[in-house]
This record gives structure tokens, sequence and C-alpha cells, in this order.
């Protein structure tokens, strides 16, 4: 499938395949079949025979790959997405309103496996270098519901329930046509946002940047003290220099120079971990997440008891039909423009969106993903979506679903080494979340600055994904205000009708809470 986008070959530093937009990437791997150029592209010229079935099913070939960029890029992302294996538990921990507890290792084993069969379903059918897992910002919201009006196996229902609507709307073409309504600035602005919101992800997972007075404060009292904090120092520059200097892997290769470093460094000093089992701080200067230290067992028969553990309309009988749809809204809006976002983003990234900013060949991709949010209630371990840590594997070259596969692979065996995975400190994989922020802030070059009706929605889209935390709070500022504004301009035609029925629905995501107050 020719790209038709492409215009101008603007290499960045690393040549892992980060360019401006509209740009063809500029592969590192020698042999790889396509010219790289440096002037203007020229039309497409023949088609390039695949080499075998497997360069044919992926269109590897095509898309100016290679099978060994593929596999690289597959372990990337499972490296820089790998925490969720024992952050999911952390955060699904607390007991919810019946004084029920899930089990640590099992949420663990199950997260694993849910984002091994997921990733690798859509490796297959959406054919895109796009990993899945639990979702972030979504497991907190549930988390909280648990925690204050449903059981788990309540609010896990209500989560299938979104996933298969969202499924309708995919089905109907709906999801699909709201992705391709919004406006090229804006989906620039996503990409960017996205690359902030990576980048401040990745700072407070290194505990760089933490939580304070009067907003956040930097790292402990000011400084950059203790080991954890001097490993993701040493990361990021180690990782820099692999990726200025062109090395094939080099966002790979900085996890696991990192990883050593720090496996050295907690045998020497002994640093233990910054929280303890019952989430209060036992020492700052300690661990985020991970304690990087050989296990005692490596293998252990996966816990799969909580997939099936939930009831589909217990939350409705116990909360109301009403405040049970409200909260099916807001995790269905959560869940909907996430994945725009993020696929907009690692799209971009790896130069795979067409002239209008589209994702070609989406609905197979939006469909795993929106039976992936049913699949994650279904197995009791919150909503599963596309993750935005796929832009490490397409940073370090992955073009293709057969990276998907390979990361799918690796959570399965995951499933079976959840010990093993927990080496890799978050301080490890956080520096390769900066740097391909950094790539994906360079898209900024992009937006338009001569016309405030468009530079305000972008600038909200962007400031708000990181200091809010969520891509979805960014999309619906900047949708709602590139309506409001266009409309003020007398520029409504520039704003595409299913815009309208977006801002509207947003409107009413923000005000939920006084919804929820009057009824």
């Amino acid at each position: 499938m020719p790209d038709k986008s492409r215009k101008r070959a603007a290499k960045v530093p690393g040549g892992t395949g980060a360019t401006a937009v509209g740009a063809a990437p500029a592969p590192a791997d020698a042999g790889t079949p396509a010219e790289v150029v440096t002037g203007p592209r020229r039309s497409p010229g023949p088609r390039v025979r695949p080499k075998n079935g497997l360069d044919r099913f992926f269109s590897i070939t095509e898309r100016r790959s290679t099978v060994g960029r593929e596999v690289r890029g597959g372990f990337t992302t499972f490296f820089a997405m790998a925490y969720i294996v024992v952050l999911n538990p952390i955060i699904l921990s607390g007991a919810d309103v019946a004084g029920n507890t899930l089990p640590f290792a099992s949420v663990a084993a199950v997260t694993a496996f849910v984002a091994g069969v997921l990733t690798i379903a859509m490796g297959i059918v959406g054919r895109y270098p796009f990993a899945l897992a639990t979702g972030l910002g979504i497991n907190a919201i549930v988390a909280v519901y648990a925690a204050t009006q449903l059981t788990w196996p309540e609010v896990m229902g209500l989560v299938v329930l979104e996933g298969l609507l969202i499924t309708v709307l995919v089905l109907t073409g709906f999801r699909r046509a709201v992705f391709e309504a919004i406006p090229a600035q804006l989906k620039i602005a996503i990409a960017v946002g996205i690359g902030f919101f990576l980048t401040i992800i990745g700072l407070a997972d290194a505990g760089v940047i933490r939580p304070g007075s009067p907003l956040i404060s930097f790292g402990v009292g000011g400084q950059l003290a203790g080991w954890p904090l001097l490993t993701f120092v040493v990361g990021l520059l180690v990782t820099s220099v692999l990726v200025v200097r062109k090395v094939r892997g080099g966002l790979l290769l900085g996890i696991v120079v990192t990883t050593l470093f720090a496996i050295v460094v907690e045998a020497i000093a002994g640093v233990g971990p910054r929280v303890g089992p019952d989430g209060n701080e036992l020492n700052a200067r300690g661990w985020a997440l991970q304690v990087p230290s050989w296990p005692d067992d490596w293998f252990g028969l996966p816990d799969l008891s909580l997939i099936g553990n939930f009831s589909l309309f217990g939350g409705f009988e116990r909360i109301g039909v009403l405040a049970a749809l409200l909260i099916v809204f807001s995790i269905m809006i959560a869940d909907f423009f996430d994945t725009v976002g993020t696929v907009t983003a690692v799209g971009a990234e790896g130069d795979l969106l067409d002239e209008d900013r589209n994702l070609p060949r989406s609905q197979p991709v939006l469909l795993v993903d929106s039976l992936a949010a049913a699949a994650g209630g279904a197995s009791s371990i919150s909503s599963n979506t596309t993750y935005i840590e796929s832009a490490a594997g397409v940073g370090d070259g992955a073009r293709t679903g057969l990276a998907s596969v390979v990361t799918g692979v690796v959570f399965l065996v995951a499933a079976f080494f959840t010990p093993l995975v927990q080496v890799v400190p978050s301080e490890a994989a956080a520096p390769v979340l900066v740097i391909v922020g950094a790539m994906l802030i360079s898209q900024i070059r992009d937006l338009s600055w001569d016309d405030m009706s468009l530079v305000i929605p972008a600038f909200l889209t962007i400031a708000l994904m990181p200091f809010t935390y969520s891509i979805t709070n960014g999309i619906g500022a900047g949708v709602i205000s590139f309506v409001l504004l266009r409309l003020a301009v007398g520029r409504r035609r520039d704003v595409h009708p299913l815009m309208w029925v977006v801002a509207a629905v947003f409107v009413v995501y923000f005000a939920l809470e006084p919804i929820q107050q009057l009824l």
C-alpha cells in the first residue's frame, strides 16, 4: 500500500523512524528495499514483490521494514509496558464495597495473559504495531467505583457492557467516522500532547517528578537524590547516545543496559522499594515499582481463576439503571478517545497515516480494541486498550503487526515468569518513554500558528493531556474549543457535522458530576 502522504524524508537523530508529519522514515537497517531520500519523494515505483508468505501477510517489505526490525520493536514495546504486570495488581488491590480483595498474583498473571492474547490478535487481525493491556486511567476509575459503589464483579460487568457498546459503534462505522472527522490540526496536537504525556509518565515513573507542593516537586526535596534516580539519569544518557549514534535497537539496548546497571546498584547498595505492600511510602529514595534483583523463583504456573468473574447486570440492581448507565458512559468515552489519540500518535510516529492523517484500514484495529475492552472486563482485570507505549517499539523500527505478535508472545511467556518480569525496574524503562516523547513532540512544527481559533484548541489539547494525566481530557478540550472558536470566527463550514456530536458528548462527559448530583 503506497503511502501518498510521504513528501520529505526528514530524518531524526537515531534513525528510529521518528519523522516530521508526512515524512518518510529513514530505516537504519541495511538492505531495506526502499530508497532513502532527502528531497521531495518521487511518485511510487513498481510495487516491491514480497519475499515470502510472512512478508506478504504483514506487508513487511511494503512498509519498508524487515523481520529483524519487527522482532526488535516487539521486544522494545514489551519492556516499555511490562510495568503493567506489576502496577495493575497494585491499583486493583483495594477492597470493594463488599470487603473482597483481588489476589495480587492472580491479577498479575491474568494481566499478562490477556495482554498477550489481545496483542497477538491485534497483530494478526489489525496488522499494525499496536500492543494492548489494561488501561491505567480506566482501571483507576473502576477501582474508585469498586471502593465506593459496586462490588468488583459488578463493576467489571459494566466494563463488559461498555466494550460491547463500543464494538457496536465500530461495526456500524461510527467510531471510524469520528476518527476521520477530527481535523488535521487537532490530530497533530494529539500526537504532540501524547509526546508530552509520555514524557510526564516517564519522569513520574522514575521519580524525577512527584506529587508535592504546590503541584509537583523535583526529585527528593528538590534534588535528584537516591540510586534509583541516578539509574534513570544514566539510562537516559546512555539511551540518548545510542539513539543519536543511530545504533540499531538503541531503545531496547538502552533498557537492557540500564537494567543491568540497576541490578548491580541494588546488589551493592541494597536500596529496597519506595512503597510497601500496604501502599505507604517506606523510603523516598527507593525503587518505584520493581526492585531489580534476581528472584528466587523464576517460573510458576499462572493463576487464571479470575477469568469470568463478572456480573453483567449486577451493577444495575445495586445502584439503579440511570446511575449504572452514567458509569458505563464515562468509561466508554475514556476508552473511545484514548484509542483515537494513541492510534493517531503512534501511526504518525511510524509514518503509517495517509495524507489526511487517518490510519488506512483502521476498522480491524478499532474492532480488536473494542473487543479488548469487553475481554478485560470479562477477565476481571479492567478494560484493555491500545497502549501509547507502542510508540517505543515503533520508534525502534516496528511498522507491522508482526511486532505486535512478538510483544504478545513475550507477554504470554511473562505470565509464567512473572517474577522475572519484575527484574526490570521502571527507572530502566522510563528513559525510553522520555525519548519517544521527544520524537512525538517534534511534530509540533506542522501545526498552524497564524490563526488563534486553531492555536487555542491545539494548545488546550497539548496542555491538558500531561497536566490532567488523561488523553481523553485533552481531546475533549480540543474538540469543544475547536467547534466553538470556528463558529465564533464564521468558519462553521470547517466543522465536520460529526464534530458537533462529539463536542456535545464531551460537554456531557465533563458535566457528569453535576448531572449525577441533580439525579
